[in-house]
């Protein structure tokens, strides 16, 4: 029987890294329960266009909206759209003035006096106020926008009209600067202001002072900005972010449509690192979708994400339409509520939204991580190559470590600790499930075990493995750990090889341990002996249907994880994992508890029963499917860690249940029917 080292050495580096990668998360996991408060946000406009639908004064609903857990009301700029409704600004198009003047509806003689003298002109756009601190605020940003050539004040009988060069319905909808009759009106109703600016053209120092002093005088809780620009990009970000911090705002990162990452807004990554990451991740339902949605399934929708995404600014949109036997202002009323209930429940707080600590482990810590992970790579080098020397293994170490180690250590190495969470997330689950086949190789099998002996041990193994999988969960968390990650600035981006290179790493330790031809469960020469015969083997029809058939599995196993494949999901799997949402602290995944985990019970079946090795090995492959998905779960790194965890031994508890059954429906198969299909072909 073919031997293959499990060096002393290299197995003490790993615990050492082990311990180091655990103190991360620990310090992780601190920080991720202290940012616990969640900002529950409604548009203002959505508030008062609910007001004017239910013929219920705004400050009503405002009353009740507070009373039923919102904490801020988001506040955009102003356009003239809007002024032109609410009355305190009115623009009006220069040919519609000529045209009432030559129709004789003018009457006013200082504007006729204007028309005859030629002052007017029907490409310009003339805004009356009516509202001063509104016109004064209207004249401040038009300048700032256009320019002082392109806008003018014209005195009309004593009163003041600007006289503005731009195309009409482009100007109807331009962004004029934040609202302080609005903000006002927040304030008053008891809610913080969510600033929603945009940028101006060529946005200057002076431009990013003339906004902040607009809200000066207003409790704003944070700013998300909007647009495809911050406020100050190209070149004033860093100047914006100063004006942040010096106010103590928290910036708000819009979550992408794929839930990674965040809409693009030039200049928003460059406010953030200059704040040092004071930066909360926003999301809210889209507005297409929760028209489909009860009000049920948005508040557990919203228990989800934040639990699951670190969301801590919840943007709620209004229902269009009223729930069953209610008003459509005690319908939006509920569901707000409801919102705040269940999050509290789970633990939050409702207030401003949270932020992370400055979190960055010590450097010798994460330089223990990356020395582990050089050990454990050497260590599969020594598990798939029999005999290999000590020198070898020795001087493939001091490579390793000087490689991984070194860059971390003089303060650098962003590049190494993803390329080390690459190799944590493939190579300990594949020496678990090595591990589980060198034990269950150094015995013999017992044919006539029992069924209970046989479940037994495959649940022992299995929560042995996992264990063991886990250390790789805790090697990726401990190289990756950061503020940056938590918050998804930077991502793990090898997510999609994890799902297939430990099952080729896997496939060339079993080929080195077992001969899959003779469908004995005895020593091979090896991998590449075999890989050669498989070359040689003539290929029929049938082999070929199947691994087509293998392969659009495969297809579809891999384009179905991540985030941007869209491999549709069917509504019955939908319902499926709503119940495991719903009945677990984290939902197990499906790959785990459907799959892996499942074929690692029949795989130690197989074992006692002494199946073909060929169906061993396929049982042995997928099996590795599952402890993959359990290490690369702490991938997603915005998730809480504990969640992590929680979720890979629920999938571990409920596989092992699939598990179980399906080694009782084999075993009642073999006994009861399988002899009777035998004795009607006899």
């Amino acid at each position: 029987m073919k031997q293959f080292a499990y060096n002393k050495l290299l197995i003490v580096l790993i615990i050492i890294g082990l311990f180091a990668s655990l103190f991360i998360n620990i310090q992780r996991h601190q920080v991720e329960v202290r940012n616990n408060s969640i900002e529950l946000i409604v548009d203002y406009e959505d508030l008062v266009a609910l007001a004017e639908c239910e013929g219920v004064p705004v400050e009503e609903v405002m009353k009740q909206a507070k009373d039923a857990g919102i904490t801020s009301l988001a506040v955009y700029e102003t356009t003239f759209k809007k002024l032109n409704v609410n009355g305190k600004t009115t623009a009006v198009n220069g040919s519609d003035v000529l045209t009432s003047y030559y129709t004789g509806a003018m009457t006013d003689p200082n504007w006729r006096k204007l028309v005859e003298d030629g002052t007017i002109k029907g490409t310009e756009i003339y805004v009356t106020g009516h509202h001063d601190q509104t016109f004064k605020e209207v004249h401040e940003d038009l300048v700032r926008r256009l320019g002082k050539d392109r806008v003018t004040a014209l005195n009309v009988g004593g009163s003041t009209v600007l006289a503005v060069k731009a195309q009409f319905e482009s100007f109807e909808k331009m962004d004029l600067g934040m609202p302080t009759d609005e903000m006002e009106a927040v304030n008053k109703g008891g809610f913080y202001v969510l600033a929603r600016p945009t940028n101006y053209n060529k946005c200057t120092e002076d431009d990013v002072d003339a906004f902040f002093k607009r809200i000066d005088n207003y409790k704003v809780s944070g700013i998300v900005f909007s647009g495809s620009q911050t406020l100050g990009a190209p070149d004033c970000s860093e100047y914006t972010a100063k004006k942040m911090a010096e106010r103590d705002l928290t910036l708000g990162m819009i979550e992408g449509v794929t839930q990674l990452q965040f809409f693009h807004q030039d200049g928003m990554l460059d406010i953030a690192k200059a704040n040092d990451y004071h930066s909360a991740r926003l999301y809210s339902i889209p507005k297409d979708e929760q028209k489909k949605m009860k009000i049920g399934e948005c508040v557990e929708r919203w228990a989800n994400t934040d639990a699951e995404r670190n969301i801590r600014y919840n943007l709620l949109k209004i229902f269009d339409k009223p729930a069953p036997g209610m008003t459509l202002l005690e319908t939006n009323m509920t569901y707000f509520s409801a919102v705040r209930d269940k999050l509290e429940a789970q633990g939050y707080t409702i207030g401003k939204a949270g932020v992370f600590d400055h979190f960055y482990p010590a450097s010798w810590l994460r330089a223990l991580v990356m020395i582990g992970v050089a050990a454990a790579c050497v260590l599969y080098l020594c598990l798939v190559i029999p005999g290999l020397k000590k020198k070898y293994i020795y001087g493939l170490l001091i490579i390793g470590i000087i490689a991984a180690a070194g860059p971390v250590i003089m303060g650098h190495g962003n590049k190494i600790r993803v390329v080390a969470a690459l190799l944590s997330a493939n190579v300990f689950p594949v020496i678990a499930v090595i591990w589980q086949m060198d034990r269950f190789r150094a015995k013999s099998a017992d044919e006539k075990a029992s069924l209970p002996k046989m479940i037994a041990t495959g649940v022992i193994a299995l929560f042995t493995c996992g264990i063991m999988s886990y250390v790789g969960a805790s090697y990726l968390s401990g190289s990756l750990a950061d503020t940056e990650y938590l918050l998804e600035v930077n991502i793990f981006r090898g997510i999609k090889l994890t799902f297939v290179l430990p099952i080729i790493l896997v496939a060339i330790a079993f080929l080195q341990r077992f001969d899959v031809f003779d469908g004995k469960m005895d020593d091979t020469e090896g991998f590449m002996d075999q890989f050669r015969k498989m070359l040689d083997m003539p290929v029929k029809v049938k082999s070929l249907l199947i691994l087509f058939l293998v392969l659009v599995a495969g297809v579809v196993f891999v384009a179905r994880s991540g985030h941007t494949m869209g491999m549709p999901v069917s509504a019955t799997e939908l319902k499926f994992r709503a119940f495991l949402e719903q009945a677990m602290y984290a939902r197990p995944r499906s790959k785990e508890l459907l799959i892996g985990h499942p074929a690692f019970m029949l795989a130690v079946m197989g074992w006692f029963r002494k199946w073909p090795t060929m169906v061993l090995f396929a049982l042995v492959l997928v099996a590795t499917i599952g402890q993959g998905s359990m290490v690369e779960t702490f991938a997603h790194m915005r998730s809480p860690v504990f969640m992590s965890f929680a979720r890979g031994i629920g999938g571990i508890v409920l596989g092992a249940g699939v598990g179980a059954i399906c080694m009782i429906l084999i075993q009642l198969w073999s006994r009861f029917v399988a002899p009777k299909l035998s004795c009607k072909n006899k």
